[in-house]
């Protein structure tokens, strides 16, 4: 397992124009979270050319598929991509979550007005709001998922209180 290099995965998928929105552990992250995440999770839009443009930035970073026994055939190329959904892969920069639909959320069209652009990890990036991750989370109704949620809810309350007060 390579430790993750958060900013250099982000930069890599942004560098190359692709079209995708941050969720899971590192959108709770941007949101505050003190958690640790061991692995990028993101909603890619599953346009031809953005699919090229995806299999093209991490061609150099040798995707596999994560949790396959080795050796077991795998190209990354557009085709691949077009014929699946969601990868769980293993690259040199770290784990990697491609999602082409999400539960909870849908694909990145139906997600993108439940994110708004930030500069997180020195690129500018779609983030999935907290309110929505929140969502997502229950959806997804994993154990790993469901013990952050009164965390996530308490940063929700927080931002909400800040807000009220701002105004």
């Amino acid at each position: 397992m390579t430790a993750i290099d958060y900013g250099k995965v982000l930069q890599v998928l942004t560098a190359a124009d692709v079209r995708y929105i941050l969720i899971g552990g590192l959108a709770a992250i941007v949101h505050g979270s003190p958690r640790l995440t061991l692995d990028v999770d993101v909603v890619y839009q599953r346009t031809a050319d953005n699919i090229r443009k995806l299999v093209n930035a991490l061609k150099p970073y040798s995707p596999y598929l994560r949790g396959v026994p080795p050796g077991l055939p795998f190209v990354w190329d557009a085709k691949t991509i077009s014929m699946g959904l969601n990868f769980t892969l293993v690259t040199s920069l770290g784990d990697l979550d491609l999602l082409g639909e999400v539960a909870g959320g849908g694909t990145y069209d139906k997600l993108l007005p439940f994110s708004s652009a930030v500069r997180a990890f020195g690129v500018e990036l779609q983030c999935v709001n907290l309110d929505k991750l929140i969502h997502l989370k229950r959806a997804a109704g994993r154990a790993k998922d469901l013990m952050v949620l009164a965390e996530l809810e308490s940063l929700l309350a927080r931002n909400t209180d800040q807000r009220s007060t701002n105004t």
